[in-house]
């Protein structure tokens, strides 16, 4: 079982870091008070117990920390994860990583004195994705990663009048779970949002989330063009999200959103507006992973003990 064996930070970079046993993840940044905190992609870096045992085979006097990782690991062979893979951390944290070694353009202590480092090539970089805390003795799971495809169906953001926010945050309330591998601006028209869907659903995606057009106008036609491509119909989930999203606004009951299948892929109308989106997106998160195995061939039943 792969589990972490230290966590550490230093107050300076260019420092080894020391093991402070817990801390808190904080999303996009890394480990608080830790001076590489917030590096680009480059947020939270993690090396293997193991490969430090190689350089105190040759006689060094290391520990966890003196490479400046900020995890120690043991039990995974880290170089050996393709990069967007996604790793939960104890029982809340995600990490996505993001890079398999770097460039070292100052030679460290430890490669002064050995002429070696297993840092520069077995050390890996992530970036947070959900935050919390962790400390000495979380498991590590490595964690299936989804492909999703995001529509927004919008005659002025089509048209470039008006700049779409509802998209990216799908895009961003979705990383946890994957990543979106196509993203698509159509207008209000029904045959367009429908080889949209169809297409993007033909590829293999995962899912498919749509925005826009759920409404009671004369052009809100994204459910009949979402029917016009589904085999299966999964009501529950639109069913859900009216009931839910209703506590905060009685308008939510107008929304004409649908949910369905095409092959193996799952595709769901979410509203036009950023708020309702994430909204919406609470209420599916709790059993999206769920559906998401299922529909893939590796899921659990639904039935309870």
């Amino acid at each position: 079982m792969a589990e972490i064996v230290s966590v550490c930070t230093s107050a300076k970079k260019g420092q080894r870091k020391k093991n402070i046993g817990e801390s808190l993840l904080i999303k996009n940044k890394g480990l608080e008070g830790d001076a590489h905190a917030g590096f680009a992609h480059r947020q939270v870096s993690l090396l293997a117990e193991e490969s430090i045992s190689k350089m105190t085979a040759r006689g060094l006097e290391v520990g966890p920390g003196d490479f400046a990782e900020n995890l120690t690991t043991k039990g995974i062979d880290l170089v050996k994860l393709p990069i967007g893979t996604r790793l939960q951390v104890g029982p809340d944290t995600i990490l996505r990583v993001t890079q398999i070694g770097k460039e070292c353009h100052d030679r460290c202590a430890i490669y002064e004195q050995a002429g070696d480092c297993v840092m520069p090539r077995e050390g890996i970089f992530t970036e947070v994705l959900v935050e919390g805390t962790l400390k000495v003795g979380d498991k590590i799971e490595i964690i299936d990663s989804y492909r999703f495809g995001v529509i927004t169906a919008s005659d002025k953001g089509s048209s470039g009048k008006r700049e779409d926010t509802s998209g990216p945050a799908i895009t961003e309330f979705l990383l946890p779970f994957g990543d979106v591998k196509d993203s698509l601006i159509v207008s209000d028209d029904r045959k367009s949002i429908s080889e949209a869907v169809q297409n993007m659903a033909d590829q293999g995606l995962d899912a498919i989330f749509t925005t826009g057009g759920t409404g009671l106008g004369p052009r809100d036609v994204t459910p009949e063009a979402t029917l016009d491509v589904v085999d299966r119909l999964v009501p529950g989930i639109g069913e859900a999200i009216r009931r839910e999203t209703a506590k905060a606004t009685a308008k939510a009951m107008l929304s004409r959103g649908v949910a369905g299948i095409r092959g193996s892929t799952l595709i769901i109308n979410l509203p036009g507006s950023p708020k309702a989106v994430s909204e919406c997106l609470e209420v599916i998160a709790p059993v999206l992973e769920h559906a998401l195995e299922t529909l893939a061939g590796h899921g659990g039943e639904c039935a309870r003990e």
